[in-house]
């Protein structure tokens, strides 16, 4: 367990600007996570195999991409106790971001507002920190998995996204153990778009293709997941479905573990923030506010594709019983963001317990 409990934490952080402590936690992890003070902050991994799209992963809880855009902080990370790790999302080009400020805070709510807008530093200094980790080897024959989210650039003409997403998928492809197409942040513009039904078609075929020259080239095939927003009708979550399994299943329509899916990113909606500090800022919001909606595609996703699909949950998990929900509700996986900010790292060794215990296998 970590020497320094999160509670201690937490109110020097909440005193600061969201951002601000957001980018001091994240250098602090990167200075001291070769070091023995991550014993400060980390937590022991509940092990609890589960096999999902050909990976093995350690436990069924993972962090969500958002948190280390750059893939600064992958060693630090893993001393959580994560199953994986999902890093970016990175775009081909360094790009700042939006105008701050961009993140708030609304603790009432457990939520967090943002519109970073995929403020990065690139693809070359992306896969440059993804080289430098070390977890693979610290952690002998069992290590957390990693994956890497891609995204297009705000000044790509957005039908131009696909060249991006290639070019992404080209300079991750052999680091990763899972790649996510990120189509669903509310903060690129028109990017949400791509979730239409000749969008998603066109793009979801380019990465599917580009993929299979990769595994040729490299030789082995990574899973490709699809990242979607919360806030999609039956029917749009139907298009969507339908688009996944006709290019993640083999001859005979079988879920083959190519392509997945990320259910949810942030949501628009305001209804349960309403009245509240910052509630109206631009942006998407995360936290306990998105976990109804995300639960509800995550079950209408599971109706739709079937038994076999690969999904992972994500989305207003913050406690052990929000991870378990999104597991009853038909996803394989589960990831955490916001809930990490609110409850610290006990929460990953919480949920993934929990999960265990709970013996739903989705």
């Amino acid at each position: 367990m970590s020497l320094l409990p999160y509670s201690l934490a937490r109110p020097f952080l909440f005193g600061l600007d969201p951002e601000a402590a957001h980018e001091l936690t994240l250098a602090s992890i990167a200075k001291i996570q070769h070091s023995p003070l991550t014993c400060l902050y980390s937590e022991p991994r509940v092990q609890d195999p589960y096999t999902l799209a050909g990976l093995r992963f350690p436990n069924r809880v993972g962090l969500a991409a958002g948190l280390d855009k750059n893939a600064r902080c992958i060693d630090g990370l893993a001393a959580m106790g994560f199953g994986f790790v999902e890093v970016g999302t990175v775009t081909p080009k360094a790009q700042p971001g939006n105008p701050k400020p961009r993140l708030f805070r609304l603790p009432k709510a457990h939520a967090l507002i943002n519109r970073l807008g995929f403020n990065n530093e690139g693809l070359d200094a992306f896969v440059d920190n993804v080289k430098q980790a070390r977890f693979r080897k610290l952690a002998g024959g069992s290590p957390m998995l990693l994956g890497l989210n891609i995204g297009k650039n705000a000044a790509t003409p957005i039908e131009r996204a696909t060249e991006d997403y290639l070019t992404c998928l080209d300079g991750v492809y052999p680091h990763a153990d899972y790649v996510t197409v990120n189509i669903s942040s509310p903060n690129t513009k028109n990017l949400r778009s791509l979730q239409s039904d000749e969008a998603l078609d066109a793009l979801v075929s380019a990465v599917a293709e580009r993929r299979e020259q990769l595994a040729q080239r490299f030789g082995r095939r990574i899973p490709v997941f699809v990242k979607i927003a919360p806030d999609l009708d039956d029917a749009q979550i139907g298009i969507i479905a339908t688009t996944l399994k006709r290019y993640g299943a083999d001859s005979n329509g079988v879920a083959n573990g190519a392509l997945g899916v990320i259910a949810t990113n942030t949501t628009l909606n305001r209804d349960a923030i309403e009245g509240l500090p910052h509630a109206q800022e631009a942006g998407g919001v995360s936290g306990a506010p998105v976990l109804e909606a995300s639960n509800r595609v995550i079950s209408k996703l599971r109706s739709d594709l079937g038994e076999s699909f690969p999904i992972i949950g994500v989305g207003g998990v913050m406690s052990a019983d929000d991870a378990v929900s999104k597991i009853r509700s038909g996803a394989n996986l589960v990831q955490i963001y916001t809930g990490l900010i609110y409850q610290g790292p006990s929460l990953v060794h919480a949920s993934a317990r929990a999960i265990q215990a709970s013996g739903k296998k989705a």
